[in-house]
């Protein structure tokens, strides 16, 4: 028991285990609704489109948040315009915009002037959270996950149901762009700690593997929530237990407990409701 209470023995390790149960709680249900909405491809898009902005503000000594805010920004502006050519597409918008911003963040790293610590931008510096940095963090989860318990309906009959959804005047069309929004929020939020490159996993895995084990999307919830945490904690072991990098070490984690959800398997359904998502809601 003492070994597993060592890495967070002092002010670097707790702020460290604050900060990625704060970021479970928003990034695990985020995760199951982005897979119920297909959303997965934009995630990942999402996390990458940031890195220009992440190199600037390096480059001039700003807060990372800043050029993650900038950057998911500029991508969501970017894919909005070239998507309005109907002869692109929003798919082929999104891999061009995405492709080119991730090319231009990497033309900026390797330029002399890139800051030497660029592995942080990356891979994130969750051994390096600072009070400050795990106040606005805090927010920004409370807000996304304040969200999403507010939306809870309309996002259940727009992932299930998008026709009932009509009939009851939920839009399924901007219910996935408020979700794209907040997935936005949650990766400026959680970028800090993991990286650009990394932040993605822990939104998507944990959630994945809460749909594999769970018969209802009422459980599946906060069961991503939880494994999200349980991925945080575990990185962090393996982090201080290994002197791996922290970062790289929670993503790990999280896709060892994907990979085991598996192994454990379940019916084909995923966390769906038992009957039809109007009546589960107790809507007539």
């Amino acid at each position: 028991m003492s070994a597993l209470l060592d890495p967070f023995r002092d002010g670097i390790g707790l702020r460290a285990l604050a900060e990625v149960l704060v970021v479970a709680v928003a990034c695990g249900p985020l995760g199951v609704w982005v897979l119920l909405f297909r959303q997965s491809y934009a995630a990942e898009s999402i996390s990458h489109a940031m890195l220009p902005g992440l190199v600037v503000v390096a480059l001039i000594g700003l807060p990372l948040l800043l050029g993650a805010a900038a950057g998911v920004l500029v991508a969501a502006g970017a894919i909005g315009l070239a998507a309005r050519d109907e002869r692109v597409g929003p798919d082929v918008a999104v891999a061009v915009v995405i492709t080119a911003l991730f090319g231009l963040g990497a033309a900026l790293a390797l330029s002399p002037e890139a800051p030497p610590r660029l592995g942080e931008l990356l891979f994130g510096d969750l051994l390096g959270v600072r009070t400050s940095d795990l106040l606005v963090t805090g927010a920004l989860a409370a807000g996304v996950a304040g969200a999403l318990a507010t939306g809870h309906r309309p996002l259940t009959l727009a992932a299930f149901d998008p026709a009932g959804a009509r009939a009851l005047g939920v839009r399924p069309g901007p219910v996935a762009t408020a979700l794209l929004i907040l997935l936005g929020v949650t990766t400026v939020a959680a970028v800090g700690a993991l990286g650009n490159l990394l932040v993605v996993a822990l939104v998507l895995a944990p959630a994945a593997a809460a749909l594999n084990l769970a018969p209802r999307l009422g459980v599946a919830l906060p069961l991503a929530a939880g494994l999200a945490a349980l991925a945080g904690i575990a990185g962090l072991e393996l982090s201080y237990h290994l002197d791996a990098a922290a970062g790289a070490s929670v993503a790990a984690c999280a896709v060892a407990i994907f990979a085991l959800s598996l192994v454990r398997g379940r019916p084909a359904a995923p966390a769906r409701p038992a009957r039809g998502p109007i009546e589960a809601l107790g809507v007539r």
